[in-house]
């Protein structure tokens, strides 16, 4: 087909197929774009990936020896971050993990102080919830970072091993008690010697993160940093 034909099929199926911006809902001239160029804008930056001593290093402070720590979003409620990322995590749509992840590797790449990451790993997610959802969201959102930064992803190098409650309404204590031992490593040859970035969706206490990277830390020789979207503050 010419070029010219493309574009004039392409035009034709947008006219009866639109594809619009998932945060206000206008049109998009690529069906390859998630949000609009105002949307995008929308999204509150924290630029902590550049910046040593940042909020979510200090969450960790005292806890888990991390090397790096950063979110690319502030994460407040009925915000647009958190209408995608309820896209992702209980409506089924994908794309919204590829696109968060492509934001977060555009950070990632961008920060001199992450280039010594070697390896990526989502943070794994409760087995019947994986089940249920269909997919880790972690997962996609590595997917996504890998477009950008191209690192490898470890998927089933830690795995949970004990099933937990939801997190969402604990205190800091009780969220950590929640997680003692949940986590295992189960490919310990693929971890050592390495750094490892260990990625999530959004950091509150840091308490499920902290239980993970303990567990990747056990292995020898690993260092580990964390990389999220969104940081509650």
């Amino acid at each position: 087909m010419t070029s010219f034909g493309s574009k004039y099929l392409s035009s034709l199926l947008h006219l009866f197929y639109p594809h619009n911006c998932e945060g206000c809902g206008s049109a998009l001239v690529s069906d390859v774009q998630f949000l609009c160029t105002r949307c995008i804008h929308r999204l509150p930056v924290t630029g902590f990936f550049n910046k040593a001593g940042n909020p979510v290093e200090k969450t960790f402070y005292g806890r888990l020896p991390v090397n790096h720590a950063a979110a690319v979003y502030y994460f407040t409620k009925a915000s647009l971050l958190q209408h995608l990322l309820v896209q992702l995590k209980y409506k089924n749509n994908r794309e919204a993990g590829y696109f968060l992840g492509r934001m977060l590797g555009h950070a990632l790449a961008n920060a001199e102080r992450f280039a010594g990451v070697e390896v990526m790993i989502p943070l794994p997610l409760n087995p019947q919830k994986e089940f249920i959802r269909g997919y880790n969201q972690s997962a996609l959102l590595c997917e996504g970072i890998r477009e950008i930064w191209k690192k490898p992803v470890l998927i089933n190098a830690v795995t949970r091993v004990r099933f937990t409650e939801t997190q969402t309404h604990r205190n800091r204590l009780s969220r950590w008690q929640n997680m003692e031992n949940v986590f295992a490593v189960t490919q310990p040859e693929s971890l050592t010697h390495k750094h490892i970035l260990l990625v999530d969706d959004v950091i509150t206490t840091g308490a499920t993160l902290e239980a993970c990277g303990s567990s990747i830390l056990e292995i020898p020789g690993t260092q580990l940093s964390v990389a999220a979207v969104g940081y509650t503050g």
